[in-house]
C-alpha cells in the first residue's frame, strides 16, 4: 500500500499506549488496532504528535511502527510520523518505516524555519534525505511547530516534490485557507484534516478528503465523512453535533491528550490511560466531566436514525 494524492476518508492517529511502569504496552497496542479498524478508519497513522512521538526513544520508535505495522498486516496503509529536527534523523527513520511497509511518512518542520523561502528549502533537504521513492505528507500544524505555511509556498512545494501527496491541515483558523489551495489549482493533493475533527463538516465542505486525528471516538469521524462527501451534509452535521462535547472536551491544548486515552480505556481500546511523563493527568472533577459527556452522548445517539 502507498500513500497516493487519492487518499481519502479517515487516517486515524494511533495513540501509544504505556504500562503502569512507563514501558509501551504491545498488548493494548494490537486491541487498539482492532478498535480502529472495526470501526472503519481507512488508514493509520503512527508516531503522531498526539502518539507522543517525541517522548520516544529512537529504539521505541522503531520497534513500535513495525509492530503496529505487522499488526496491521496490510488492512489498511500506514503512515508514519518522522519529524526531527536533524534530515539524518528523518532519513534513518524514514526509511525503516517504508522496511517495514509504511505507505508513506509525515513531516512537520521544526521551530525556527520562519521564511517561505526558508520553509520551501527545509522540505526539499528533507525530501532529498528520505529519497524520491518515499511518499510524504505535509503537517501543516503552526500551534504546536509555530511555522506558518502559506498557500503560495505550499503549491510551489507540490509543484517542486512529485513525492508529496498529502497535505495534514491543522491551521486553526484555517478554513479560508483550505479553500484558497482548492482554488490555486496546480496537482490536486489529499487534504486530510487534524484537530480532533472540531471543524471535521466545514473542511469537508471547503475540499478536504477526509480526517488524520485521533478522536477516541474514530465511528464519528468516519460517518460524518461518509455522509459529506455523499452530499447528505444535515444527517452529517447531526452526527457531529452529537459528539460535539466530547470533542472540545478532548481539544484542551495540554489536556487533551490524557481525555482522549481515558476514553479510550473506558471504551476497552487500552488497559492504562496514562500519557509518559512528563505529561497530563485528571482530576477526580475532570474524570466526572468524560462521564457526563458519555452518558450524554449515549442518549443522543439513541434518538439520532442515521
Amino acid at each position: 500500500m502507498t500513500l497516493t494524492e487519492r487518499a481519502a476518508g479517515v487516517f486515524i492517529i494511533a495513540a501509544t499506549p504505556f504500562t503502569e511502569g512507563g514501558a509501551i504496552d504491545f498488548d493494548s497496542a494490537d486491541r487498539l488496532v482492532e478498535f480502529y479498524l472495526a470501526r472503519g478508519v481507512t488508514g493509520m497513522t503512527v508516531l503522531g504528535m498526539m502518539g507522543e512521538a517525541p517522548k520516544l526513544s529512537d529504539a521505541e520508535a522503531r520497534a513500535f511502527l513495525a509492530h503496529m505495522q505487522g499488526q496491521v498486516a496490510g488492512r489498511v496503509p500506514v503512515s508514519v510520523g518522522v519529524s526531527n529536527a536533524g534530515l539524518g534523523n528523518i532519513a534513518a527513520l524514514g526509511q525503516a518505516a517504508m522496511a517495514a511497509g509504511a505507505a508513506g511518512v509525515m513531516i512537520a518542520p521544526p521551530r525556527g524555519v520562519a521564511t517561505d523561502a526558508a520553509l520551501r528549502g527545509y522540505f526539499s533537504a528533507a525530501l532529498s534525505a528520505l529519497g524520491p521513492d518515499v511518499p510524504v505528507c505535509y503537517q501543516d500544524f503552526p500551534l504546536s511547530t509555530g511555522v506558518a505555511l502559506s498557500v503560495e509556498a505550499f503549491g510551489a512545494m507540490v509543484r517542486d516534490h512529485p513525492q508529496l501527496v498529502m497535505l495534514k491541515h491543522e491551521d486553526w483558523p484555517g478554513l479560508n485557507k483550505l479553500s484558497a489551495i482548492r482554488r490555486a489549482g496546480g496537482r490536486r493533493v489529499s487534504i486530510l484534516c487534524g484537530n480532533g475533527g472540531l471543524f471535521l463538516p466545514e473542511e469537508i465542505a471547503r475540499g478536504a478528503d477526509g480526517a488524520m486525528t485521533g478522536f477516541a471516538y474514530p465511528e464519528m469521524l468516519v460517518t460524518v465523512v461518509r455522509l459529506a462527501q455523499a452530499g447528505e451534509m444535515d444527517a452529517a452535521r447531526d452526527v457531529f453535533d452529537a459528539y460535539l462535547p466530547l470533542i472540545r472536551l478532548e481539544q484542551q491544548p495540554g489536556q487533551g491528550l490524557a481525555i482522549r486515552k481515558e476514553v479510550l480505556r473506558r471504551r476497552g481500546a487500552i488497559a492504562d490511560a496514562r500519557t509518559r511523563a512528563p505529561g497530563p493527568s485528571l482530576t477526580a472533577e475532570d474524570h466526572d466531566e468524560i462521564t457526563h459527556l458519555m452518558r450524554r452522548l449515549d442518549q443522543r445517539l439513541e434518538r439520532l436514525d442515521v
